[in-house]
Formats: C-alpha cells, structure tokens, sequence
C-alpha cells in the first residue's frame, strides 16, 4: 500500500520528493544534535554536593558564541531550504510550459468529473470526452488542466504526480503534470468538502499512445463518432 504512493510519476516529483528529504535532514541533524547539547549539559552540570551553582550571564564573548555560531548555522540551512523551495514552486507552480493537451477537472459533493479532448485535440468542441471519477492521460505528454469546483473548496491531489491544488468556487485554476510511467494511480479530494468527503476518490489512468488512442475512439460521443 505504501510502496504505491512512494511511485513518482511526474517530471517534478523527484524534485519535490527531494526538496522534502533535505528538509528532513537539516532538521533531523540539528534536531538529533540538540538533544545531545541538551542531554549532555543536564548530566555534566547537574547538582553535585558541596558545588554551588555558578550564576552565568551569558554576556562574555565565549559563552555567547554558543549561540551565535549554532543560530549563523541555522540561517545559512534557511537560506539553502528557502532557495530550493522557490526553485520548486516557481517550476511547479508559476511557470507553465507549453501544453501538449489540456483537460478539464471539475470537483463537486462528492466526486471528480473529467473533460478530455477527443480525437481533434481541442477542449470544448463536439467530441469531448466525458467522464467521473477516472481520468485518462497519455505517457510522456505535457498536459494542462483547469481545475474548478461547483460548490465548496475542493483539493485535486494526485499523489504519485505530488500534485496538490485547491480548486476554489467560482475561479478556473490552471497547473500542468507531465507523467513519466503507465499505470492506474490513486486521485483524492485533500481538502475536507463535506461529510463525502472519505467516499471521493477518482482514479488517474496512464496508458501509453496507442493505448490511450484506442480510449479516446472507444469513448468517442456516439454522434460524432457517426458523422465521421
């Protein structure tokens, strides 16, 4: 169960996968070497008969760099997180590279329905294709999406893409994914909508070119698919 999610199966998983492991790292470091400071301090400077405590004000040059040196460390690991995080969320986030398909996902009480292109390529013409609750998308293709909601806030998460974005009533908001491997992935709503909110999974179905050309003329609307 967990091996599934731990898949990355978008161009910039990896990246967000790594960006959440030097996170782990720093703070595990300088939260494992506090507790050696701080354990190690209690015993070397506990109470011992016939030794009075010594009243310290921290004011001297070399007791105050116990301080310093250990918080200038901890900027210079804010600023190494901080740089990664903006380099991830400008490529995920802010820019948006050309699309080579777009679909449409719509979030409701309590499921997703999904607008593909057909056959011409081209969202919002007689051949779309409809459906709820399974979207399907083509390997190594740039898709754009439009994310909108038709009553409360909605989070389209798909978690093998390290996809996460609300989808708000009355905004259509745009995000890209390009998958890297074929396969039928879990899609969840991430944002509490309701008391459907636990029964809201979809499902996001990878196929490869020819596999995902055969879905489309399958699910082709049969009065298009009759006047060609």
């Amino acid at each position: 169960m967990i091996e599934k999610y731990l898949v990355q199966a978008s161009t910039y998983a990896a990246d967000i996968d790594n960006l959440v492991s030097l996170i782990s790292w720093l703070v595990g470091f300088w939260g494992f070497l506090v507790l050696i400071v701080f354990f190690g301090l209690i015993i070397n400077f506990r109470r011992r008969e016939g030794q009075r405590a010594a009243y310290i004000t921290g004011e001297e040059k070399h007791q105050k760099r116990w301080i310093t040196i250990p918080h200038d460390l901890v900027l210079v690991c804010d600023i190494i997180i901080i740089v990664g995080a903006i380099n991830v969320w400008y490529n995920v986030k802010q820019n948006l590279p050309e699309a080579d398909a777009k679909v449409r996902v719509i979030g409701q009480q309590w499921a997703w329905s999904f607008q593909h292109p057909g056959l011409d390529g081209k969202l919002d013409t007689d051949d779309d294709i409809r459906t709820v609750d399974e979207l399907h998308v083509e390997v190594g293709k740039l898709y754009h999406y439009k994310a909108e909601s038709r009553d409360v806030l909605h989070s389209f998460s798909v978690p093998v893409f390290r996809l996460k974005q609300d989808v708000i009533p009355g905004r259509v908001i745009s995000g890209w994914f390009e998958p890297t491997q074929t396969g039928t992935f879990d899609i969840q709503c991430a944002e509490m909508c309701g008391i459907g909110h636990g029964l809201m999974p979809a499902r996001i179905v990878i196929e490869s070119a020819a596999a995902h050309k055969a879905w489309m003329e399958a699910n082709t609307p049969t009065s298009v698919a009759s006047a060609k």
